[in-house]
């Protein structure tokens, strides 16, 4: 978000819409910093709908209410699922943030993903979600790869079952399964973030 770079990109208009929802809520030169120096700068008709069906789902939800929340890291979604645990009847989650869980809850993860200093916080948030009777659903098991690589090899192997060396980059099949049969009882979902690496297409099955 330099600045400079973001008056280069301003230069060259006379106003400002911003119809990304994906990127809204990112500091960028191209999205945050060119409203600094274009007038007016407004939200776009898209982002009014994405924000309309959001708000509508979230505040006033067909029950049963179910979230599914991905993406790599719990620190970057803390916000999210704390805010969800309050709303929601069933919160899957998927996405490198999961080693974080299971190794909160001493299972061994490989060279998964994890971040060390939110250990406690995993604990917090499943404990929040017992307390508040929300069925919250980790993945069963977990599509595991001896390199990050679109061409690693993989294997499919419980949750609790991750050797040394390897890692997590989808959830696997019986997850998959778990997670529509707990979907299928529900009148609302909201998903937010990918369930493994699916920019691999061999790691895109779990979000697909």
């Amino acid at each position: 978000n330099d600045p400079e770079h973001a008056k280069k990109l301003a230069s060259l208009a006379d106003l400002y819409v911003n119809d990304a929802f994906g990127t809204a809520h990112r500091a960028h030169a191209s999205t945050e910093g060119v409203t600094k120096y274009l007038k007016p700068s407004v939200a776009g008709f898209l982002l009014q709908k994405e924000l309309d069906y959001l708000v509508g789902a979230v505040s006033n939800p067909k029950r049963p209410f179910a979230a599914i929340v991905g993406g790599s890291k719990v620190s970057s979604k803390i916000g999210v699922i704390e805010s969800l645990l309050e709303k929601v009847d069933i919160l899957l989650l998927g996405g490198g943030m999961i080693f974080t869980f299971y190794k909160a809850q001493g299972l061994s993860v490989g060279s998964s993903l994890v971040e060390e200093d939110k250990l406690d916080l995993a604990t917090t948030l499943l404990a929040k979600a017992k307390a508040k009777g929300v069925s919250l659903l980790l993945p069963s098991d977990v599509v595991i790869a001896d390199k990050f690589a679109p061409d690693a090899n993989s294997k499919i192997v419980p949750s609790s079952a991750i050797p040394d060396g390897w890692m997590g980059l989808d959830i696997g099949p019986d997850s998959v399964k778990s997670f529509s049969q707990a979907l299928d009882t529900t009148k609302t979902i909201i998903w937010n973030g990918p369930m493994g690496v699916f920019e691999f297409d061999k790691f895109a099955v779990g979000t697909e």
